[in-house]
């Protein structure tokens, strides 16, 4: 009984530590550097990557109602050739490990498999439309976001938080009311053929996405971005002629071309290829779920465009999901996503938020400042007993150091350290 009494005692104490620590945090907690100029830029260049894929939505449903035209893999064969010619080319004029010859031949295999994964992932959820329906596009395509979280963790190291799982769950609730706000306004658009088949193939777009995004981050924060873009532009090009050739010829040669047409698959061209260049600065900035976090609002956009252009009901369920969206995306960068290894209060994230605590709250700055001047003492006071140790050694004679150099020399040495380090 004694002991049962000692452990609730212990209990109520660690509880009471827990709670007068969040107290503390909550106290302490300063919105301006949760709230910095970086979280903003990250927002800003996140829902401007959703207007470039709101552009190319509203490009190729132009193309699709207005001029019947369906050829998703010329429409990324134009993208491939602009990422091709732009990125490639700069490859071909570099010098050394970053040139085009060095890292086919390092590693052309893994860019190969890249290129064929980003290739289709775009060709699946287009080819999903033709069997399933809207709603069920826009909610399945949302799987890529916990796939790239597992995709995350496994590959880059990446550990989350529960806060960032709450964030994801808000971007996601986000999402049903968008899509819930659809199905009331009659816009359950699509085909019903095959809803089976159309459903696998959003989930292998999302899987595929995931992929090729996760390898993108790493890339782009290891080797470079022109690397990436121009490996993909060199590959994705060969292979989407290759399966325009045999999948979309007839498609392709039953184009009616006029200036309208033309303006359509250059505004869905460059669309893309803004898109595909961008991409990977958001990315580093912050980091691949982060990104499709943020494109989650890309529908949104589109649907506002199209209660101009194509006379969509509006619903006030648009805005709600908008503003979930967004709430869940700020949430999910104004705390850091720390590696395996290391201390998650002072890891660094995108939002410059760097000693955001567990919980999300900032941990006290008196006691980094503590550690700090713990760590220049033990520096100092090594440096005391080093002089101490070199004057013991000149009182008992005069000795010679390695390489000539006397002990005055040391200490001078010693005492320049020690001032650096204060």
């Amino acid at each position: 009984m004694a002991s049962k009494h000692s452990e609730d005692a212990a209990g109520d104490t660690s509880y009471e530590k827990q709670s007068s620590g969040l107290m503390a945090r909550i106290r302490t907690f300063k919105p301006k550097e949760v709230f910095t100029w970086q979280l903003a830029r990250t927002l800003c260049m996140g829902q401007g990557l959703a207007v470039l894929i709101c552009g190319t939505a509203v490009s190729s449903q132009y193309l699709a109602t207005n001029f019947h035209v369906n050829t998703p893999m010329l429409q990324s064969f134009l993208n491939y050739t602009l990422l091709c010619t732009t990125y490639t080319t700069l490859l071909l004029c570099r010098t050394g490990d970053g040139n085009i010859l060095q890292i086919l031949k390092s590693r052309w295999w893994k860019y190969l498999l890249l290129g064929l994964v980003d290739v289709e992932a775009n060709y699946a959820v287009v080819k999903a439309y033709q069997y399933t329906t809207l709603t069920s596009v826009q909610l399945l395509d949302c799987f890529v976001v916990p796939v790239l979280m597992i995709l995350s963790w496994w590959i880059l190291k990446i550990r989350y938080r529960p806060v960032h799982y709450a964030a994801v769950c808000a971007c996601l609730l986000g999402v049903g009311a968008m899509v819930g706000a659809d199905v009331l306004a009659g816009r359950d658009q699509g085909s019903t053929t095959n809803i089976l088949l159309g459903d696998a193939l959003v989930l292998l777009s999302a899987s595929l996405y995931a992929v090729s995004n996760v390898c993108q981050e790493y890339t782009v924060k290891n080797r470079s971005r022109e690397e990436f873009l121009g490996m993909v532009g060199l590959f994705g090009t060969i292979i989407s002629t290759i399966q325009m050739v045999i999948l979309e010829r007839n498609e392709v040669a039953a184009i009616q071309w006029s200036w309208q047409v033309g303006l359509l698959f250059s505004g869905y061209a460059l669309c893309m290829y803004a898109l595909y260049s961008f991409m990977p600065i958001v990315m580093k900035l912050s980091s691949a779920t982060s990104v499709n976090l943020s494109l989650l609002t890309a529908d949104l956009f589109s649907l506002f465009c199209g209660i101009f252009l194509f006379e969509y009901n509006f619903s006030g369920l648009y805005l709600v999901s908008l503003v979930v969206i967004l709430i869940g995306f700020i949430t999910f960068n104004a705390v850091p996503t720390p590696t395996e290894g290391t201390d998650p209060t002072i890891t660094s994230s995108s939002s410059s938020s760097s000693s955001i605590c567990e919980g999300g709250f900032y941990d006290n700055p008196v006691a980094n400042q503590s550690d700090i001047t713990k760590q220049e003492v033990a520096v100092r006071i090594t440096a005391e007993e080093e002089e101490e140790e070199k004057k013991k050694r000149r009182a008992s004679g005069p000795s010679q150091s390695l390489g000539g150099r006397r002990d005055d020399e040391d200490v001078v040495a010693v005492g320049h350290s020690t001032k650096i380090v204060s």
